[in-house]
């Protein structure tokens, strides 16, 4: 089973906090760190240590609280980012400095105006230097999604030589196409000799809305470990959320792949990160929004009375959510009604429902959702009618 043992790297206190508006100050980034630690997290990236003297701090405090799972601390390929990252996890019980380079063209490029041999040598420097701190050395191929696969296998076979433990072939603007991310990893399992000696993880964006396909594409591949954050929060438009990938996992379990995560805790971590970054989850979002076990729909209402699994392939207490919810709408059907009115107490019979069904439907027409007080009303209404005729 150990070989299907999904690693969960959380990057909400990294990735996610780079959202406009989701700035973290230490208090909130330890709070949040011990959450992630409790709910299962086996990596936890907590920051950027040398891109500010409070990030430094973070992290450094981190360190010291987190006794279980691995804190990571990122920098880029530079003496002394990696120095500084090293020095803010002096405390950690299980430290691991990230760090890496871009390995596109369009990075090597554009962005250091060098070539792939330079780019090549300035990864194995890296990796080494961070070694002289840590035994335990992620790298990151910054923009692996777009990289020539053939180029991309000589620098990782070249950074797991030099000592890296997790090798990171990010997604970083997220335009890879499921087929196409998985084939990249399974590209590198036939193509690095040493491939065997390093975890390979998955690190995708959702600029197109396939990070979670991507992330799950590249475990049936062959990786190992998914970088992810709480409600999918991160750059632009955010990171492979983990709620959805650990659920994936566990609901397709006939494919034998497991976390540690406690999937019970997965909405009240969901709500926590929600109120302390400041930053809402949206309502149809999967697992962990409002309306994720809501049903408004006749049809899927009339179905999901006989039976829940119908229409929900998991059950709310399962991920920690408050219970599915039956939301009266003009598009509810009579089985909805009656089921709104017995929990509420009243006892109408089928001809009872069909006279108050014409009448919710006028009002339901009026308004977006009926709720209890004007059910009540209803009832009381026809009950009055009732006794007067």
């Amino acid at each position: 089973m150990a070989d299907k043992k999904i690693h969960i790297f959380d990057t909400t206190l990294r990735d996610g906090e780079q959202v406009p508006g989701c700035k973290l100050n230490a208090g909130e980034k330890i709070e949040l760190a011990l959450a992630l630690e409790d709910l299962g997290v086996d990596i936890i990236e907590a920051g950027f240590p040398i891109s500010s003297p409070g990030d430094f701090a973070s992290v450094q405090e981190i360190a010291k609280v987190i006794k279980h799972a691995t804190v990571c601390g990122l920098s880029r390929a530079v003496e002394k980012d990696i120095e500084t990252a090293a020095a803010a996890l002096k405390g950690a019980v299980r430290p691991r400095i990230h760090t890496g380079i871009g390995t596109s063209d369009s990075h090597i490029k554009a962005k250091f105006n060098a070539t792939r041999e330079e780019i090549l040598e300035r990864a194995i420097q890296a990796v080494k230097w961070a070694k002289n701190f840590v035994d335990d050395v992620e790298f990151y191929a910054e923009d692996a999604g777009r990289t020539d696969n053939e180029y991309l296998a000589r620098v990782i076979e070249a950074v797991i030589k030099a000592g890296a433990t997790v090798v990171n072939i990010p997604d970083t603007t997220g335009y890879c196409l499921p087929h196409q991310y998985g084939e990249k990893i399974a590209y590198l399992i036939n193509n690095v000799p040493n491939i065997d000696k390093a975890i390979i993880s998955c690190h995708c964006h959702n600029d197109l809305g396939l990070a979670t396909a991507n992330s799950i594409s590249g475990v049936l591949n062959g990786a190992r470990q998914i970088e992810c954050t709480i409600n999918g929060l991160g750059e632009r438009a955010g990171n492979t959320s983990l709620e959805e990938v650990v659920m994936i996992l566990k609901q397709h379990h006939t494919l034998g792949y497991y976390t540690n995560i406690k999937t019970q805790q997965l909405n009240p971590i969901s709500r926590l990160v929600s109120d302390t970054m400041r930053m809402p989850v949206q309502a149809n979002k999967a697992i962990v929004g409002s309306n994720a076990f809501s049903h408004s729909s006749g049809i899927h209402q009339d179905g999901f009375l006989k039976d829940a699994q119908t229409y929900e392939i998991i059950a709310p207490e399962e991920v920690g959510a408050d219970g599915s919810k039956i939301v009266l709408t003009a598009r509810s059907g009579r089985s909805a009604l009656a089921h709104r009115f017995h929990k509420l107490g009243y006892q109408f019979n089928r001809n009872d429902v069909d006279v108050l069904y014409a009448e919710f439907l006028k009002v339901a027409d009026r308004k977006k959702e009926v709720e209890d007080a004007d059910l009540q009303a209803m009832a009381k209404s026809f009950e009055t009618t009732v006794i007067t005729t």
